[in-house]
């Protein structure tokens, strides 16, 4: 016990000592978590559109009215042909181009239906799909208005009508704020704890402290221990900070217990630490241990649900993802913050992250090599 309260104190003394580490491991995520949220948002606006109006009655200038009010549109070009819209589309000066065929009033009084034309630039997917979707959805509620107001024949009393009505459960109001910044959040306490952990060792190396290290009775355990529990610490300041972060400026308080939280980051940590104490142990300079990490935290972050559903990838990418402790403890985030599960609901997460981390660092006590002791 002694021996690892002298390597912590070793450990504090040496992150202490460097003046810019404290700064870069604290307020840099906290930074990050203010600007990220606010910037990566799945809400698309100013979708430029082209307008192509051959009728130039007042329905179709209704349904432009329609489109343009909505918030979610900017009309970039009000062109006499279809063709001048496909160009402003080739230019990337329109998202998507609107048609209104000639007769299209005539057309709904007459035959009581009318069609239009949507051409939809799909190099941005996303913006393709969501913007192809908010304009079908103004087009069918201007539908919907016209058929409240068009002047028919009454209906018979007793003729069916099916109304569906939604409600969003733990979060009712389609917050994006409450998806993403438990992810965002757990992103960034990935890279502090994956990629300082994995510099730690091999600045010992580079310095030739290492060697004096080797020479000494410490056991490999209590040596890896020793490097492990101070960036634990500041994990959990990081993440306290984030915590404290998403109550003042997005107005995030968790649903459920803190104690869940914390013992899942605990445990979280005790897995990305051995992750990057498992790299610095292959890696000779801290340039070799930077790649990695970037390498598998870029992997991590990208396909363990922060911006995409992990359902929605194909099975082997799913059966990939099961091995990644960020995939689990981003659902444990959500679940906790929004849901309020306890303990008893997360207990297949807690144990797939805590199964990972005894792997990840027992293959790192393994596989660093003392020259004695």
């Amino acid at each position: 016990m002694k021996i690892l309260l002298f390597l912590l104190e070793k450990e504090f003394r040496q992150i202490l000592r460097n003046k810019q580490m404290i700064p870069l491991l604290l307020i840099a995520p906290v930074i990050q978590l203010v600007l990220l949220p606010l910037a990566a948002n799945y809400t698309i606006k100013n979708i430029s559109i082209a307008v192509v109006d051959n009728d130039h009655s007042t329905f179709s200038q209704k349904l432009i009215s329609k489109i343009t009010a909505s918030g979610y549109f900017k009309l970039t070009g009000y062109t006499a042909s279809y063709n001048e819209a496909l160009s402003l589309v080739e230019q990337n000066k329109a998202d998507l181009a609107l048609q209104i065929p000639v007769n299209f009033e005539k057309d709904l009084v007459r035959e009581n239906s009318a069609k239009v034309f949507i051409a939809i630039n799909a190099i941005e997917g996303t913006k393709a799909n969501l913007g192809g979707a908010y304009l079908s959805s103004i087009i069918s509620d201007f539908n919907s208005d016209i058929r409240i107001n068009w002047p028919a024949a009454p209906a018979a009393p007793d003729a069916p009508q099916l109304t569906v009505e939604s409600s969003y459960w733990y979060n009712p109001f389609m917050n994006y704020n409450l998806y993403i910044v438990p992810a965002i959040l757990v992103t960034l306490v990935t890279a502090m704890a994956a990629m300082q952990s994995a510099f730690n060792i091999v600045q010992e190396k580079e310095s030739g402290t290492i060697e004096q290290i080797n020479v000494t009775p410490i056991k490999k355990h209590t040596f890896i221990l020793g490097k492990l529990i101070p960036f634990m610490i500041l994990g959990i300041i990081l993440f306290t900070l984030g915590l404290l972060i998403a109550w003042l400026i997005y107005g995030i308080v968790p649903i459920g217990s803190l104690l869940t939280l914390y013992g899942s980051l605990i445990v979280y940590l005790f897995a990305m630490l051995g992750f990057g104490l498992l790299i610095s142990t292959y890696s000779s300079t801290q340039q070799q241990a930077m790649s990695l990490s970037f390498f598998f935290i870029l992997i991590f972050n990208m396909m363990s649900g922060v911006f995409n559903s992990v359902d929605s990838m194909p099975q082997w990418a799913q059966t990939i993802v099961q091995t990644f402790p960020t995939s689990h403890f981003i659902k444990i985030m959500r679940t906790v913050v929004l849901k309020g599960s306890g303990f008893g609901d997360i207990l297949y997460e807690l144990g797939a992250m805590f199964v990972i981390g005894i792997i990840l660092n027992t293959w790192a006590v393994l596989n660093y090599r003392k020259t004695s002791g």
